[in-house]
């Protein structure tokens, strides 16, 4: 190994290599700082097991993975690409000299998928573990499964900054028990901690510029200053422009985040002239493994960007969240690499208690199609079979898989098929893989490229204070076509012209990547462009829904059923049919609906042409509530959207007779007995029932309960059989319910409740006077004989029902 200035690791370092000399795993617990990145490839180079093979290292960040190639290449006096070399999405240098590899994102997967038996690497290690990422987890799960198939001879080091490094050496235990754990020691200068909270209505750049400032004037040394993104970075440049403090002290201020130019990344990396300082304004990309060379103070915002998964909605939303505790820790700790630092915290001292200790893992929140698709491209059909340090949630895994075959990526027995294959062999993710697949099936390949481009880097548009830019991807694959002269009304000063450059470049690689080549291959249709984002996206397609204030948001629905809305006067707010391919946020309405930033418009004849096979026609028997009658109405749907509906006319009557007795049922259910439409005598009738249950004379055999409750639970049962042909209210209202009712009963109790409660007394007068049962469940004495004095002369006894137990009540 080379020279250079000592770093705590290089103590370490002996243990470490003696530890996988003995073992094929082990864990490196080491602070940030401690060199581990850098020092640890190269350490291993010399050793036997080894046997001239390479040493593959996964890093969770391109910008990391290539800074720490180049240093390690420089530290050997070479080149990256020589003994050093890095393989990064559309960025590769590697040669046949190479042997220490330095790989992000999917790439290790990639090589597991092409090689299983990874034969010409002897080592796998996998940097900044603590992060968690998807990637990594996925990765050391997979590697684990190699090592114990295939590979035993294998060794796989697990490095971590901030993560107890027990439970990694448990899950990597082998049959001599748990990993050996390799622990080094820090290298940290004294830092000073200040806290500047906002003051009152300060908005956050201008805190942050504030703060710099201050920082400037206390302190020597460059400043890292960690903002959630690149939008923040760019707000906080615009403050510190032109600043007669900053040129007074030759400041330059530089933005640091994964998708900015290599060599506007290398400017900020790169040591600030003599005399001169630097500002950088760094994502948490700066947390780890990345070195900025002369920082001596750190600002830290207090804020991350992270992405997390929306089960509900099928969607990946970015959240501006609270860093963690290990996160502030961290980004604290790099003020002290070099000598005593300061570090300022934009929050109150009492928030430190505040922050969550570490961060979830990402496996825990993420949408699992890609890792579906990479596990099913390796053959596992069941992912526990897997060691994992966290297990992937089943729900999650099955939506991602349930995504995967809609793409076309997997069969209905969750087999990769030959789509998926060339799907996962792509550099994006699966979405984009199956838009770029369509596209060059269909001759489009480089619009393909130019969309999948477009959604996955930053966006080329930018808007101008409150205005956001529109929402219309064809006015961007126009800016692309036409090389950035912007049409369409939109201001061409709003145009990133750095995110233009980045897309472009990276639209032609995914477009040979696809299949595309040649000149030709540089042309597309701009019609074609929503049915494309329809296909990556088949979950998103979204219809207008009616109603709507003019120069109010325009509403959608999406197909899985979430609502969004375009912003106030986007110009295709009039589009009734659209293919969303991206959504962020919240509206802030009490709907909370997530808002259109990237789509196209579609039309009702692409939607049906596209998914033909998924349509569903069906009908729909329920009850109108403004008619007063079951309706039925016949649709065509796809998800939540309804292509078409109307009036089911042409079906036989058999076919709707169950739907239309089940419908009226559940209405009755809802009315409730009371609320019944019953004519006058079946309502007395039921009273005399109630009379004779309340009294218990035939509970004997069975007699049923006529309370509301029963009735209404028990109507399929005893109402059902009279309601064939019967649609609406009054329909319902012209039933013959007493002999509805009395169907309940066998003929023998039919006669007991007629001598038990008959409907009329006979008076000495000859006349037949009627009882009122009406009262008798709220007062619990006999029924009601409404008769004139005079026409009871000559009774001997008081009327009685009930054989004579229960007394009529005299009115």
């Amino acid at each position: 190994m080379s020279g250079g200035a000592r770093l705590p690791i290089d103590e370490a370092l002996p243990e470490l290599v003696a530890a996988l000399a003995a073992r094929s795993v082990a864990v490196l617990e080491a602070p940030p700082g401690a060199g581990k990145t850098t020092r640890v490839p190269l350490a291993l180079l010399d050793a036997p097991w080894l046997d001239g093979r390479r040493v593959v290292m996964l890093e969770p960040r391109r910008l990391a993975a290539r800074s720490a190639a180049h240093y390690m290449a420089a530290q050997r006096g070479e080149r990256a690409g020589e003994t050093v070399g890095y393989r990064v999405r559309g960025d590769t240098r590697v040669s046949a000299r190479t042997r220490v590899e330095v790989v992000t994102e999917g790439v290790l997967a990639r090589l597991l998928a092409d090689d299983p038996a990874l034969e010409d690497y002897g080592a796998v290690l996998l940097d900044e573990f603590h992060e968690r990422s998807l990637h990594g987890d996925l990765a050391l799960a997979l590697v684990l499964e190699s090592q114990q198939a295939l590979r035993p001879d294998l060794r796989v080091l697990v490095m971590s900054a901030t993560l107890d490094g027990s439970a990694v050496a448990a899950l990597l235990a082998d049959a001599e028990g748990p990993a050996p754990v390799v622990r080094s020691a820090g290298r940290m200068y004294p830092i000073e901690t200040h806290h500047r909270p906002p003051r009152r209505d300060e908005r956050p750049e201008r805190v942050v510029a504030r703060v710099v400032r201050e920082a400037l004037a206390a302190h020597e040394g460059d400043l890292l200053v960690f903002l959630p993104g690149a939008a923040e970075q760019r707000r906080v440049a615009a403050l510190l422009e032109g600043d007669d403090a900053l040129a007074a002290c030759r400041t330059t201020v530089h933005l640091l985040h994964g998708t900015l130019p290599l060599e506007a990344q290398e400017r900020a990396l790169a040591p600030a002239a003599p005399g001169a300082r630097k500002v950088v304004l760094a994502t948490s990309v700066a947390e780890t493994s990345l070195t900025v060379p002369g920082v001596r103070v750190v600002v830290d915002s207090g804020w991350s960007r992270v992405p997390r998964f929306d089960a509900a909605a099928g969607l990946t939303r970015l959240y501006t969240v609270r860093v963690t505790r290990a996160s502030a820790d961290q980004r604290r700790g790099r003020a002290g690499r070099v000598a005593p630092g300061a570090c300022y915290r934009l929050w109150e001292p009492h928030e430190d208690a505040t922050l969550l200790p570490r961060a979830r893992a990402e496996l825990l929140e993420a949408d699992l199609a890609p890792l579906a698709l990479l596990l099913a491209e390796q053959g596992v059909r069941d992912a526990a079979q897997l060691r994992w340090l966290d297990a992937p949630p089943a729900g999650a895994l099955a939506q991602g898989r349930a995504l995967l075959a809609q793409l076309g990526a997997l069969d209905m027995a969750g087999r990769i098929t030959p789509l998926g294959r060339r799907m996962a062999g792509l550099p994006v993710e699966p979405r984009l893989g199956a838009l770029l697949m369509a596209a060059e099936a269909e001759g489009q390949g480089a619009l393909g490229g130019a969309l999948a481009a477009l959604l996955e880097e930053r966006d080329v548009l930018r808007g101008e204070g409150p205005v956001r830019p529109p929402a219309d991807l064809r006015l961007r694959t126009e800016l692309l076509h036409r090389d950035g002269d912007a049409q369409g009304g939109w201001h061409a000063a709003s145009v990133d012209r750095d995110a233009l450059r980045r897309v472009r470049e990276q639209a032609r690689a995914l477009a040979r990547a696809a299949g595309a080549r040649g000149d030709d291959a540089w042309r597309w249709d701009d019609a074609e462009v929503g049915a494309l984002v329809a296909r990556a996206y088949p979950d998103r397609v979204a219809q207008r829904r009616l109603g709507g204030e003019p120069g109010r948001q325009a509403r959608y629905l999406l197909r899985n059923g979430s609502g969004a809305v375009l912003a106030p006067g986007d110009a295709l707010a009039d589009a009734p049919w659209l293919a969303v391919a991206e959504l962020e946020g919240g509206t802030g309405d009490a709907r909370g609906e997530a808002r259109i930033a990237h789509a196209a418009p579609l039309d009702e004849g692409t939607v049906r042409a596209l998914f033909a096979a998924e349509l569903v026609r069906e009908t729909t028997v329920a009850w109108d509530e403004r008619a007063g009658r079951v309706s039925a109405v016949a649709r065509t749907r796809l998800g939540a959207l309804v292509l078409d509906e109307g009036p089911w006319r042409d079906a036989p009557v058999e076919a709707l007779r169950e739907a239309v007795r089940a419908a009226v049922l559940a209405q009755l259910r809802r009315a409730g007995v009371p609320g019944w439409p019953m004519p006058e005598g079946a309502r007395r009738l039921l009273a005399r029932l109630r009379f004779v249950q309340a009294h218990g004379v035939l509970a004997a055999q069975g007699f049923p309960d006529w309370g509301d409750e029963a009735l209404a639970a028990e109507a399929d049962a005893w109402l059902a059989p009279w309601l064939d042909g019967v649609r609406s209210w009054e329909g319902v209202a012209q039933l013959d319910w007493p002999g509805a009712l009395l169907g309940r009963l066998p003929w023998e109790q039919r006669a007991a409740v007629e001598r038990l409660a008959p409907t009329h007394v006979t008076v000495p007068t000859g006349s037949r006077i009627a009882l009122d049962y009406d009262a008798c469940a709220a007062t619990g004495e006999g029924p009601v004989l409404a008769v004139k004095l005079q026409e009871l002369f000559g009774c001997a006894t008081s009327p009685a029902v009930l054989d004579g137990r229960v007394p009529v009540v005299l009115h």
